[in-house]
């Protein structure tokens, strides 16, 4: 952990409640609109330490102007690339009580959101006797058009929901340094899970709040990439994750780009090297991995009720943040319980095979996806 700058010294001697932690990477753009907003909240003492994992933007020179602008307390520090290692390192520059995690497109509305969201947690651990307790914000996506209103309908409510995978960084994660000596620290692997996979931690050795106020969230990768790519990239992360599958996340290239290269994504070539690398796997292995992502696929089918209840809700109401689920208690109710049994995770491996060959044919216009990884071609029998 290597300080980049030394910033101004502040007179105000009073040790901060809160330490928001914001890891960044080529955000000369971003930085300043958070900083901004960031100075503009009120009735909490915090500190904010700006974790770089080696920007070659501008962002620390941008971030050192800012501290000598605004009233606001703010460290700068280096550390080689990597989410979870500038997360963690944060941590241990931290000087408060209170931890804050933000991504540098984040903007609070309010400028009470993060006194409100202090007394929450705190009332929340109060009043259990324990501080295993998490808070996190109501994610609302910036859109620059109402072309994909729904969609982002659907990803905010599913970020409200208090279930494995729906939690994530963008909502801003609050708990206190204790419990997060205990559930901490933040893990290594694939950079775009370790705040998710921290979420799911919490969920099972704590508890997660939703603060009263919105946290705004840019929707440009989103945009930029496509909504329906990012979708399926994001759907196949997460089952390669949940299969432990680690050469997916070393071989498979395009999978977390910065942001300042995103373009329109193309999945083609990402679909042949996973089918590339399926076909190097020995047919019992092969199979294995199915069965892995397979049951991934069935303990989230609930995924598919709750966005048609999103939809139906969306065309009643699109300001609705949280509309009515019958589809989804429906199927947890009668459905859920038959999937639980062994062949409900083979059935959806197969099921899964097959989304997987087809849109492999859309995107390549193949079936059959051609990899070169080390020198050899997937020639179909990956799938």
């Amino acid at each position: 952990m290597n300080p980049l700058f030394p910033l101004p010294e502040r007179h105000d001697f009073r040790p901060p409640a809160l330490s928001v932690i914001v890891p960044v990477l080529n955000e000369q753009e971003t930085l300043p609109k958070l900083l901004r907003n960031l100075a503009a909240q009120t009735g909490v003492h915090f500190e904010t330490i700006l974790c770089d994992g080696g920007s070659d933007d501008g962002t620390q020179q941008v971030a050192a102007g800012l501290a000598t602008a605004l009233p606001l307390r703010i460290s700068i520090i280096a550390e080689p690339p990597g989410r979870a290692r500038q997360l963690n390192a944060g941590v241990a520059a931290s000087r408060a009580p209170l931890l804050l995690f933000l991504h540098a497109d984040s903007h609070f509305p309010d400028c009470h959101a993060l006194e409100r969201a202090v007394r929450a947690l705190e009332d929340g651990c109060r009043q259990a006797g324990n501080d295993r307790f998490a808070g996190r914000f109501r994610l609302v996506f910036r859109q620059s058009s109402q072309q994909a209103a729904r969609g982002f309908a659907f990803y905010e409510a599913k970020a409200r929901l208090n279930r494995q995978g729906c939690i994530h960084g963008d909502q801003g994660f609050m708990l206190f340094r204790t419990f997060f000596d205990t559930i901490g620290p933040f893990p290594t692997g694939p950079p775009m899970l370790a705040e998710t996979h921290l979420a799911d931690r919490i969920l099972d050795e704590g508890e997660w709040l939703l603060f009263p106020d919105e946290i705004l969230t840019s929707a440009r990768r989103f945009e930029t990439e496509g909504l329906r790519e990012r979708q399926t990239l994001n759907a196949l992360i997460m089952g390669a994750a949940a299969a432990r599958w680690d050469r997916f996340f070393a071989e498979v290239p395009q999978l977390y780009r910065q942001q300042a290269n995103s373009g329109r994504l193309q999945l083609g070539p990402i679909l042949a090297s996973i089918d590339g690398l399926l076909a190097e796997l020995p047919p019992t292995e092969r199979r294995l991995l199915w069965r892995a992502i397979g049951a991934y696929v069935r303990d989230n089918a609930w995924q598919i009720p709750f966005f048609l209840d999103m939809r139906r809700g969306f065309h009643r109401d699109p300001s609705g943040r949280q509309p009515a689920t019958p589809l989804t208690a429906g199927f947890e109710r009668w459905l859920a319980p038959l999937l639980a049994a062994s062949a409900g995770a083979g059935l959806a491996a197969l099921l899964t095979r097959f989304w997987f060959r087809r849109l492999l044919w859309r995107e390549t216009g193949s079936a059959c996806g051609t990899a070169t990884h080390g020198g050899s071609a997937g020639t179909g029998s990956g799938g």
